[in-house]
């Protein structure tokens, strides 16, 4: 039987799956690995290494007609640039290059919001119950190395999953120190998107901003000097968010909140432009990681029926903010569900394909 080839690529990491697909049966993995995308020179590279490595675990060469790569990144006619990263993809190329049937690049948010569809409860942590609609459209957005969003909707008989590149319009300052805040980053950028803000880059570039305008002889603050001198094996975000959650730096608590106000007023805004009745879900390698912040009542009066601050600044919409009461609210936990979505669209396209 041939095989199906997944792949969910990113910025950070590259994660692939051999798939075997079974009629009426859950798809069967018969191997998955992780690697660093920074460290090779384009996917094919990992792809080969990937399935060299598969041959030595099951003892045969598999034989792969299908592959589904979700990327970080738009894609157009099955070719992509990535974002934050300087691979050019394109998968009539990589069916040739591979020798495999049928290559599909899909955009990484894309298959995630496919990916969404097969969670399980256990997957996700849930910030509002609402009042779930069946085929009412679901929303999709996650923050890690970028900002990714997209949405889904109902299409007579299943959900069709629409790419977006919401993550790239204009952050819109809500209060007086996010204006101080965009006037910074306009000294360094050109243009100002929501992901300057609302991503693992956006963290730093927060702490940056707190931290030049009153700098403080801190270790996590001669980290971040360290850092802009060119020292680049520091990850300043994940400092900045270890330094936070051990409460050890109070200006990265603040970095920490004012980012979290800032996802959760995009969340909001989302919310108001697909009125997802289905669902938001809240995706990406930064939520999970945060979710005792997300959860938390600190420095908020949490109003009735609210949780924390985070739920207070999603549905914080003026005259409209009611809209928002039933909509069900979701972290999502697994991290591989992206990957799920592709498995799901792979699995597809190969039953399209026999």
């Amino acid at each position: 039987m041939k095989l199906l080839l997944t792949g969910d690529i990113g910025g950070t990491k590259t994660l692939l799956s051999l798939i075997k697909s079974v009629p009426d049966q859950k798809p069967l993995t018969l191997h998955s690995d992780r690697y660093p995308s920074q460290k090779y020179n384009c996917l094919k590279d990992i792809v080969k290494q990937f399935l060299q490595e598969a041959s030595s675990l099951l003892g045969y060469s598999p034989e792969v007609d299908t592959a589904c790569f979700g990327i970080a990144g738009p894609v157009v006619n099955n070719i992509s640039y990535l974002t934050n990263l300087s691979w050019e993809l394109d998968g009539n190329q990589l069916q040739i290059d591979l020798g495999i049937d049928q290559v599909e690049l899909m955009n990484d948010f894309a298959a995630v919001s496919y990916g969404v569809l097969g969670l399980e409860s256990a997957d996700i942590h849930t910030l509002q119950v609402g009042k779930l609609q069946p085929h009412a459209p679901i929303a999709v957005i996650g923050a890690g190395t970028g900002l990714g969003q997209g949405f889904l909707t109902w299409n007579k008989d299943y959900y069709e999953v629409h790419a977006s590149e919401g993550g790239h319009s204009d952050f819109a300052p809500r209060s007086l120190r996010e204006v101080a805040l965009l006037n910074f980053l306009l000294t360094r950028h050109e243009r100002v998107s929501t992901e300057r803000v609302v991503s693992g880059k956006g963290i730093v570039s927060i702490y940056q901003f707190l931290a030049h305008s009153a700098p403080e002889p801190t270790n996590l603050f001669q980290l971040l000097q360290a850092w802009e001198a060119g020292d680049k094996t520091i990850d300043m975000a994940a400092e900045i968010s270890k330094a936070t959650l051990n409460k050890t730096d109070e200006m990265a608590m603040e970095a920490l909140h004012i980012f979290l106000d800032a996802y959760a007023a995009e969340i909001g805004n989302l919310a108001l432009k697909f009125l997802p009745y289905g669902g938001i879900y809240i995706a990406g390698g930064i939520a999970p990681k945060l979710l005792s912040l997300i959860s938390s009542c600190e420095n908020t009066t949490c109003r009735i029926g609210e949780t924390s601050q985070f739920m207070h600044t999603i549905k914080h919409k003026g005259r409209v903010s009611r809209l928002l009461d039933d909509i069900p609210i979701h972290v999502v936990l697994n991290q591989s569900v992206g990957l799920i979505g592709t498995i799901l669209h792979g699995c597809y396209l190969q039953k399209s394909k026999h």
